[in-house]
């Protein structure tokens, strides 16, 4: 099949692969993506894919805890300037605490919010604000203490990314710290057993290919995957990371040693997974222009 140079540029952006070689790997690939980024891989042309999903919607990422429950709502708007603005920050206040009393994401947008449903409300806000708005995502988390972190925040308790973190035991300053670092490092889950098994295993498959083109024998190629598969389980789960506090410890160890475990954690970011429509400035205003 024909590769387009657009293949080639997103292969690229993603990998910082050559152009070059982000070309062979998808002419190798017959322009699968996905395999073509295990190709450069493969081939030592390119770091790990960087997290599929750009962050593409605006909107704001809303937390709330009560007691040993805590909750988390994402709500878009199409403009940062919307996000910004007092009145979607209440809707958004109002529809996390309503989160507090439901089951899932459908149960919130059916709750009653002083008479009407929270769908009703993003409706009216809408016509109010002009600005098309939805309510996209909700996770909640239960421990003995849920602690609660917002990066960016534009308001109290909501930002552009909200980290809620439950712990057996109680420890506010240690939770907070966790939460921080779950914000910066982004794991894929709390410990291996939460991962999910096609990540583990395209990793398996990656790993197992670079060995062996290393030309070693198959006893070595064999510690080499088992060594590799031990620091790429290091790097995503939460519990094998080195703390970003005291970088010799492990997430896992120095809750040990602040006396409480970490038993799960949300992590939300605006618009994460959302596709955005890249616009041409210069050829946006160039069409203007012959208006």
């Amino acid at each position: 099949m024909a590769i387009t140079a657009a293949q080639v540029k997103e292969l690229r952006e993603m990998t910082g692969a050559g152009m070059m070689d982000a070309k062979k790997a998808l002419t190798e690939t017959d322009g699968d993506m996905e395999a073509a980024v295990d190709w450069l891989r493969t081939k030592g042309l390119a770091k790990a894919a960087k997290k599929a999903g750009r962050t593409a919607a605006e909107g704001l990422v809303a937390l709330a805890v009560d007691g040993g429950k805590g909750v988390a709502v994402e709500v878009n708007s199409e403009t940062d300037f919307v996000a910004k603005n007092k009145d979607f920050q209440d809707m958004v206040s109002t529809i996390v605490t309503a989160a507090l009393g439901a089951s899932d994401l459908e149960s919130l947008k059916a709750a009653d919010v002083g008479g009407k449903t929270v769908d009703a409300l993003i409706t009216d806000k809408v016509a109010t604000i002009g600005e098309h708005m939805t309510l996209r995502r909700m996770a909640a988390l239960e421990g003995d203490q849920v602690v609660s972190y917002v990066h960016n925040a534009a308001a109290p308790n909501m930002g552009n990314i909200g980290v809620l973190v439950a712990l057996k035991g109680s420890n506010e300053e240690f939770g907070r710290q966790v939460a921080m670092h779950i914000a910066a490092a982004n794991p894929a889950s709390l410990g291996e057993a939460d991962l999910d098994p096609a990540l583990v295993e395209r990793e398996r498959s990656v790993l197992t290919e670079q060995a062996r083109e290393s030309g070693k024998p198959e006893n070595i190629i064999e510690n080499m995957i088992k060594g590799r598969m031990k620091k790429f389980l290091g790097e995503v789960t939460l519990l094998g990371q080195a703390f970003v506090i005291n970088p010799d410890l492990t997430v896992e160890a120095a809750a040990k040693e602040a006396g409480v475990e970490v038993v799960g954690f949300v992590r939300l970011e605006v618009g994460e997974g959302i596709e955005k429509k890249e616009e041409d400035f210069a050829a946006e205003v160039a069409k203007a222009a012959q208006v």
